[in-house]
């Protein structure tokens, strides 16, 4: 991966617990333009790389990025949080899993800090005056980051835990059944985007419809493949065995195979790569079926039903 460095220029407090920072190139070249539901990853200096949505308007030219001080974390939130006005880190360019697509209109689920890329999208459907609705879950208005940014748009709905139990979310009134022409986009933590799937399921919404982005580790698949097996690369016949407990990136690395890889969770798409023979058991967050029919397969996080899994790597 190619690595920019950054400046801190900007640091400001949207609520106790959520960072907002700006990100300025250090050699005076300007950042690459990027979509609405973009990212970069940002590498920290104990080593770790972590994805953090592009939430800024674009054309300021900086990039923009709010980061929650989660406790739980490994380092990279607190590693973010102890950042100030003129440090200096690495980020890669921006790529983006979670686009806006073509649609008659948009339907937009935010969950805490998921908000981050559902804010730059509503930027850009608010201008091209498109047809969309957010809907804005927290537990509190005062842990909401944006608040302020959204408040006086119509189309934008809050629900807090702690107000009014009439106005907390409800997927039958505020998801609804399926309708034609129309995307739904989903962005949280791990309990939101559960039940914000799980309810769209049981509505009817069908998958091609459902656009998400998972702040979180993703869902631990149950029934699907345990113990070792072998990873043969189709360019050169190596082959490494894959015990269980370690992943085909890791073992890939260990042994010298210069393979991509970035969040290391399976839900940011950077380590996918293509399956030429064996039946894979896919583990991550980030590849659609049509992807995964295709042969498409991230190596940080899924694994194999078959004994020998080929792939397109040298």
């Amino acid at each position: 991966m190619t690595w920019t460095e950054a400046a801190v220029v900007s640091r400001s407090a949207a609520t106790p617990d959520i960072a907002v920072i700006d990100l300025a190139p250090v050699a005076g070249a300007a950042f690459p333009a990027y979509t609405a539901g973009a990212h970069i990853d940002v590498l920290i200096d104990s080593g770790l790389v972590r994805q953090y949505s592009l939430c800024g308007p674009p054309e300021r030219g900086t990039y923009r990025v709010a980061v929650l001080n989660e406790p739980a974390s490994r380092g990279g939130s607190r590693a973010m949080h102890a950042l100030k006005v003129g440090d200096r880190l690495r980020i890669s360019a921006p790529r983006n899993r979670f686009p806006l697509v073509r649609a008659r209109r948009h339907l937009l689920f935010a969950g805490g800090i998921g908000i981050t890329p559902l804010l730059a999208m509503v930027r850009r459907l608010r201008h091209e005056r498109a047809e969309y609705t957010l809907h804005y879950c927290a537990r509190g208005r005062g842990r909401a980051a944006f608040v302020a940014d959204l408040a006086d748009d119509p189309r934008v709905t809050f629900h807090f835990d702690d107000e009014d139990p009439g106005q907390l979310l409800d997927l039958a009134r505020d998801l609804g059944g399926p309708r034609p022409g129309t995307a739904v986009y989903i962005c949280g933590p791990d309990g939101f985007m559960d039940h914000l799937l799980g309810g769209a399921e049981t509505l009817g919404w069908p998958k091609e419809a459902l656009h998400k982005e998972r702040f979180g580790d993703p869902p631990v698949v149950t029934g699907s493949s345990a113990g070792a097996f072998t990873v043969r690369l189709a360019a050169t016949g190596a082959e490494y065995l894959i015990p269980e407990g370690r992943s085909v990136l890791e073992v890939l690395l260990e042994n010298g195979v210069d393979a991509p890889f970035s969040c290391q969770q399976g839900i940011c798409g950077t380590c996918v790569v293509r399956v030429l023979a064996g039946d894979p058991d896919h583990r991550d967050d980030v590849l659609t079926d049509e992807e995964r029919a295709d042969g498409l397969f991230t190596i940080c996080s899924s694994r194999a039903f078959s004994p020998v899994l080929e792939l397109d790597l040298t």
